[in-house]
């Protein structure tokens, strides 16, 4: 069945009850795969932290399709909740999912984070057709639907965040909420906010935390990483090196990119004509850099890109810590990133 955002809330804050009662499985998919992961943590919160997780991955469930009904139906050896995440799923654990919703008994419930989907995948059909799924679509937020989304979570971290510079954090971030959160949560710990003891956030706070370095040039370090150029990457690395520039300020950048690509992605999955979809992204895309981004488009796709913006997170969060470890740990990150699209251009 289909549900929007609210309706996917309270069945995820109520699993087993009201309208969620014979819901088995709960997939949560969409460009906006922040907002879905979002919208999974609440059902963790409602199951409690005393509750036991099962994850299963798409190859055991490709292996063992009965593996999920079973684990479903299972009590929890300690006697507390029990529920089970999916990690990586598609069209190919569909006989898992069927077993499931045809098992005579499935207690624990069941929820996965698919990311972006197709409209022909057999997953959405399936799921938007039988009573026991639940499926809700996420969509990167607007404008005033975004400044709200930042506010909301800085004000469940303790921090009081006016409109104007929730509006500076969405355009930092381009609206994407996993970036927003992280972007707040580097405030919540520079003024040490909490629930307990809020404190309000300044535009002097949030100079002070900005990775931006106006005297340095690192769009050809990521165009290097995204395309998949690694002589170029170690120069460019080497290059800001000497300039004394923390790796911090690199991020900021490749996830502009890298955002900017899953989104002509999804349009040119949509209508199969590239250059259209590099159109429709508009001023977006600089016209100089137009032949690279278009041809980073064909190195990534959906999937592929979807796990840079996941791999270009983590680098955020340990490059908050300023320099050392975190540099490398960035460094890694980005080589990682490089050789992917290095393996594609092959």
């Amino acid at each position: 069945m289909k549900a929007n955002r609210g309706q996917m809330e309270k069945a995820l804050d109520a699993p087993g009850q009201g309208a969620a009662a014979n819901v088995r499985f709960f997939l949560l998919y969409g460009p906006d795969e922040a907002g879905s992961q979002a919208l999974a943590k609440r059902l963790e919160r409602a199951m409690g932290p005393q509750a036991e997780r099962i994850d299963l991955d798409a190859p055991t469930l490709r292996e063992d399709p009965a593996r999920l009904s079973d684990e479903a139906a299972a009590f929890s050896m300690f006697g507390d909740k029990r529920w089970i995440r999916v990690n990586g799923i598609g069209d190919d654990c569909l006989p898992a999912l069927n077993a499931l919703l045809d098992a005579e008994a499935a207690g624990n419930p069941v929820i996965a984070v698919a990311g972006a989907l197709k409209p022909a995948s057999k997953l959405v059909k399936m799921a938007l057709d039988h009573k026991g799924v639940l499926a809700c679509i996420s969509y990167q937020p607007d404008g005033r639907e975004a400044e709200q989304i930042a506010i909301g979570i800085a004000r469940d971290g303790g921090l009081r965040l006016s409109s104007d510079l929730a509006r500076r954090i969405v355009d930092l971030s381009g609206g994407d909420r996993a970036l927003m959160a992280g972007e707040i949560e580097k405030l919540i710990l520079y003024l040490d906010a909490a629930p307990d003891r809020p404190a309000e956030a300044t535009a002097d706070a949030l100079d002070a935390l900005s990775g931006d370095n106006p005297e340095t040039e690192v769009g050809p370090l990521v165009n290097a990483v995204l395309g998949g150029d690694l002589r170029a990457m170690h120069r460019e690395l080497t290059a800001l090196a000497q300039a004394g520039t923390a790796m911090a300020a690199v991020i900021r950048p490749l996830l502009t990119r890298a955002m900017l690509l899953a989104t002509i992605r999804d349009a040119f999955d949509a209508s199969g004509r590239l250059e259209a979809a590099v159109d429709q992204a508009g001023r977006a895309v600089f016209w100089k850099e137009k032949g690279l981004v278009t041809r980073q488009v064909r190195l990534w796709d959906a999937s592929g890109i979807a796990r840079v913006i996941q791999r270009l997170l983590a680098a955020e969060r340990s490059s908050r810590g300023g320099r050392g470890l975190g540099d490398l740990m960035v460094r890694h990150e980005l080589l990682a990133i490089a050789r992917q699209a290095a393996r594609e251009r092959a």
